[in-house]
This record gives structure tokens, C-alpha cells and sequence, in this order.
């Protein structure tokens, strides 16, 4: 508090990070409460996530009994010049008014790094990105204050103590010294049940042993076959085949998926993942877009498989896009105001039919414009890309159906 020409001024200032893909950057909330017409301003180039953080906030105190003094209240989120997009900063904003109007004690949370969204009634809700924040705090030498439900996924961030608070009053009680918050352990998210397995096909052994090569050496593949002839079936058992994450694989995976927000629940991913996106894919949707640059197909998939289904049907300018990536195991989404570098390590996988409608070569439903149709189907793929398939393999026909086994082992259509 500064008392000058008797007006009385209060300030604070709380830790907190913004981001720029997996990477963060220092944030500090600065508070000012002074005397004047009451409002409140939130500055510092904030998207409208966070300018709408005010009301958020307001109510949120107010649902358990605080108001705000009738002052004129400043938030300056510094660096003024780096955008600060998302409601995490709804957190920060909150225990920044309430340690400069005396509720909070500055020294409780002048060593930490503070990220949480505020519901109305005062709870704080999940957000993306804890695990990069949590990493920056263990560098940084500073403790974490995160939402509860994002604690087991910062408890990977070793040697880090964290207040893990599921609302605005249990987090006020920790720190004025009252009930201790516990603290998170790491947890790992549960693999899927229904994954698929390899052991539940029966036919094709030629491009199953394909498969297990590709696998052992992580080589892209495309498969070339009639419609019906199993190559998605074959490709959706991949991931059973590849080795598991080692632990530095797994910390970059989540912190991917956290930053696109699509981590479901706080914890270590442990399973490759197997990422399928439609042939109608943009190239913003593959490679990273929106205002904030988020990831895109390709960094999701990094560490695990990006199954092209029908690729001969995807835009050329996709398909191009995707060369440096697999060359160079990253990728820079550029925008007005954000240059990003992802991680997109990954193993593509293709599958596609000979011509467009499928039966080129076929005797029993011969094509009727062949070999032109093969030829101009092929030629939407372009050379360059071809090359960065190690393998390439035709994948025929199996009498009737490929056969799925039940759950007794017997085989069933």
C-alpha cells in the first residue's frame, strides 16, 4: 500500500505463463487498487478469453462472500507486447485482487506460478497446458497452483510442490495456513480396453508381415488395394505393434496434447497415438491454425501413427505440406502474430485405392477406363511424396470378407 497525497493505493503482483506451443513464456499479473470512479480494466494485448475473465472473476468471489471495494481497479498483464490468449488467467487475476486488498497474504503465493479457470459459483475449472507451466515452474525454482483435476499431470513435473485446489475457497484456506491442500501424485491415463488387436484377423498374412516390419522399423507405409480389402483394419492395429513410449516420448506427447487441450484427464499418456483424420482435411487442420496456433494432426500424432485413409483423395497442397514435416520431425506454424515450432515425429501410414473406382486390374469388375483412370488417380499424389514412402505394397482382395474372430476365437464374417 502507497498512501500519496492521500489517496490510498494497493498493489500485487502474481506469477503466471503464457503460451507459445509447448513453450511458456513469464506472465506477471500486476494489480493496482486505488481511489476513483470504480471499474475495472484488463490490459496487456488480451484476447477476449480474458477480458472476459471480469465477470468470471466477480462472480466467482462474490459466490463465496467477497466483493470487490468500490475502486478503480487496474490488471496489467506484462509483457504488455505478447498476446495472452485463454481463461487460465482467470486464476491469477482473482488472488492478485484478493492480496491487494489484504485477504491473501502476498508472501502465500509470491514464489508460485498460478493457472486456473473460475466457474460462477467459484470453482476452478481444468485447463490445458499445466504440464509445460508445471516444467517451467521446476525451472524456474517456483511452486504451482493448478486446478485439481489438472494435479496428477503436474505431478510429473518433479521436485515441484503443488497446490492442487478443486475451488476458490479450499485454495483461500491453503494458503491463509489453514487445511493443507494434499499433494497430487502422477498418474497414468488407463490405455484403451477396446484397442485392436492384430490376433483378431484372420487372412492377409503377406501384408500383416508387412505390417510387423513397418513396425520394427518405423517405416511409412502405403497400402494399395480394392475397397473391402482390410487395409484401415490392418492399419488401426499398428500402435498394438510398436514399442511403448519411452519416458521422454510420453512428457512431449502429453504436453502436446495438453497445449491442444485433448488431454480427457489429468495424467501421463502411456499409449502411442493413432491419429485419422478425414480425406476433407484442410491444411491448417493437418499442419496447426487458429489464432492461438495449435497443433495440428501431424504434432498430434508425433510419437505414434497418422493413418491417411484414402489418400489420393486428399488436396495436393495437404499432402505437399506434409514432406518437410517427415523429412525434418518438426513443423512451424507461421501467423500474423504467433511462429510456432511443433514436435511431428511420426510414422504415416496411407491406404488407397488403384483407381478411382476401385477395381483396376480386377477381372471379375474390370474397370471400364482403364489404364487411364489408374494413371490420372495416381497422379494427384506427386512424386516427392511417393519417395517418403519406405514401403509400398498392394494389398489384394480376400475371398468374401476378411474375417474379424469373436470373442470365443471362432472366426465370424
Amino acid at each position: 500500500m502507497i498512501q500519496k497525497d492521500g489517496v490510498r493505493a494497493m498493489h500485487a503482483s502474481i506469477k503466471t505463463v503464457a503460451f507459445r506451443g509447448i513453450d511458456t513464456i513469464p506472465v506477471e499479473v500486476q494489480v493496482h487498487v486505488a481511489n476513483g470512479l470504480p471499474a475495472m480494466a484488463i490490459v496487456g494485448l488480451t484476447d477476449k478469453a480474458v477480458a472476459e475473465s471480469r465477470e468470471r472473476v466477480r462472480a466467482a468471489l462474490a459466490s463465496i462472500g467477497l466483493a470487490l471495494p468500490p475502486k478503480r481497479i487496474a490488471i496489467n498483464l506484462a509483457p504488455a507486447d505478447v498476446v495472452k490468449e485463454g481463461a487460465h488467467f482467470d486464476l491469477p487475476i482473482a488472488l492478485g485482487l484478493l492480496v491487494a486488498i489484504g485477504t491473501v497474504p502476498p508472501d502465500s503465493v509470491d514464489g508460485a506460478v498460478v493457472l486456473g479457470e473460475l466457474s460462477l459459483h467459484g470453482g476452478i475449472e481444468p485447463v490445458s497446458g499445466v504440464l509445460p507451466a508445471a516444467m517451467a515452474a521446476v525451472g524456474a525454482g517456483l511452486d504451482l497452483i493448478c486446478p485439481q483435476k489438472c494435479g496428477p499431470e503436474a505431478a510429473w513435473a518433479s521436485d515441484l510442490s503443488i497446490a492442487a485446489a478443486p475451488d476458490l475457497m479450499s485454495l483461500l484456506t491453503h494458503l491463509r495456513g489453514g487445511q493443507l491442500l494434499p499433494q497430487p501424485r502422477p498418474e497414468l491415463l488407463p490405455p484403451p480396453h477396446d484397442a485392436p488387436d492384430m490376433a483378431d484377423l484372420k487372412g492377409q498374412e503377406t501384408a500383416r508381415r508387412v505390417l510387423e516390419i513397418a513396425a520394427a522399423g518405423m517405416h511409412n507405409l502405403l497400402m494399395v488395394g480394392p475397397p473391402g480389402a482390410g487395409k484401415s483394419m490392418l492399419a488401426a492395429r499398428l500402435p498394438g505393434l510398436l514399442p511403448p513410449l519411452s519416458p521422454r516420448e510420453a512428457l512431449d506427447v502429453t504436453m502436446l496434447h495438453s497445449v491442444a487441450g485433448q488431454l480427457p484427464a489429468g495424467g501421463l499418456i502411456q499409449t502411442r497415438p493413432f491419429r485419422d483424420p478425414h480425406h476433407s482435411a484442410s491444411m491448417a487442420a493437418l499442419v496447426g491454425s487458429g489464432a492461438r496456433a495449435r497443433p495440428g494432426e501431424i504434432s498430434l500424432a508425433h510419437g505414434g501413427v497418422l493413418f491417411m485413409d484414402e489418400l489420393a483423395e486428399f488436396a495436393r497442397l495437404v499432402l505437399d505440406a506434409l514432406r518437410q514435416p517427415l523429412e525434418t520431425g518438426q513443423v512451424v506454424v507461421a501467423r500474423a502474430n504467433h511462429h510456432v515450432t511443433y514436435p511431428a515425429r511420426f510414422q504415416l501410414v496411407a491406404a488407397m485405392n488403384p483407381c478411382r473406382c476401385g477395381y483396376l486390374g480386377d477381372p471379375a469388375r474390370a474397370c471400364t477406363r482403364a489404364p487411364d483412370c489408374g494413371r490420372n488417380y495416381c497422379a494427384r499424389i506427386s512424386g516427392p511424396m511417393i519417395d517418403r514412402f519406405d514401403m509400398i505394397i498392394e494389398v489384394p482382395e480376400v475371398s468374401g470378407r476378411m474375417l474379424l474372430r469373436d470373442v470365443a476365437g471362432e472366426p465370424s464374417v
